[in-house]
């Protein structure tokens, strides 16, 4: 292939790929122009303050949020240790060929494709029945927990088995407990993983309303315990929009709500993944 012809090829390519981004970018900007323009102007202190009234059509939204908190406060406790513990066995304690890792690593991979409705169902079922626990947010926490859990996991794991063998090996020859090397090396190295698997968690489990239907309830009061039927804030956009007559002002200003803390969660996240690596580069 000539010279020339191979340079055509590349630009042709990079046309493409600039083409693909910045149709993504503008097909975003748009929809945030959406939200904004028909939420924005509905937003306010008091919005933010006071609890929904008339089904939703007036008031603000002050106990979802605090719903909303609570459930994914459950779900990130849950499914945070455990994701992380689970990665660390499958890529530091097993190896890749190991019948048991497998099995795993299949079943988790089969679990990030399950629909959410699926998990609804699951958590009805067990949380809510045989547990006990009923409509509350104690079971939508631990039902979106184990839909975070695949997707977290193998984020995590993939993360640590791409840290180079020459870390482990140096800090073994140093003579460096494997502990500490874990906690030292490998996890700060993993961060980046650790993010986008935390980013993509909370991207799904934040906006989640099939499975939240079926375990934290419909009620929008505020929540005097973990055991209160609560309901989250892509829920009462769905029920705002769907089953709400003169609702699509505060599912609006609603979206918005929700669109900005999805932000302000995944800058957290890269925020302090980032304190976390530079932090051991300093040690």
């Amino acid at each position: 292939m000539s010279k020339g012809r191979k340079n055509y090829r590349d630009q042709l390519l990079g046309i493409i790929v600039r083409l693909v981004a910045l149709s993504v970018t503008a097909t975003f900007g748009l929809i945030m122009w959406h939200l904004f323009w028909h939420g924005a102007r509905h937003l306010s202190w008091a919005f933010l303050t006071t609890n929904p009234q008339n089904a939703g059509r007036e008031g603000g939204i002050a106990s979802i949020l605090v719903s909303t908190g609570f459930i994914l406060g459950i779900c990130l406790g849950v499914s945070l240790p455990l994701g992380l513990g689970t990665a660390i066995m499958l890529a530091e304690f097993t190896t890749s060929n190991n019948l048991f890792s497998q099995l795993v690593r299949r079943s988790l991979d089969m679990l990030a494709g399950v629909p959410s409705i699926v998990f609804g169902l699951f958590g009805n079922a067990f949380f809510c029945v045989t547990l006990g626990l009923g409509f509350s947010i104690l079971s939508g926490g631990l039902t979106l927990a184990c839909m975070v859990l695949p997707i977290l996991i193998r984020s995590i794991e993939e993360g640590l088995r791409a840290v180079p063998e020459e870390y482990r090996l140096g800090a073994a020859s140093l003579g460096i407990s494997r502990t500490s090397t874990l906690i030292h090396l490998l996890l700060p190295a993993a961060v980046p993983s650790l993010v986008a698997g935390l980013i993509l968690g909370i991207g799904r489990v934040i906006a989640e309303t099939a499975a939240l239907i079926y375990t934290s309830g419909y009620v929008d009061r505020s929540p005097t315990s973990l055991l209160d039927s609560g309901r989250a804030l892509s829920l009462h956009i769905y029920d705002l929009s769907m089953n709400v007559p003169g609702g699509d002002n505060n599912a609006y200003a609603s979206a918005v709500i929700l669109v900005i803390l999805i932000l302000l969660i995944n800058t957290t996240a890269i925020y302090l993944g980032k304190q976390w690596y530079y932090r051991s580069l300093q040690q």
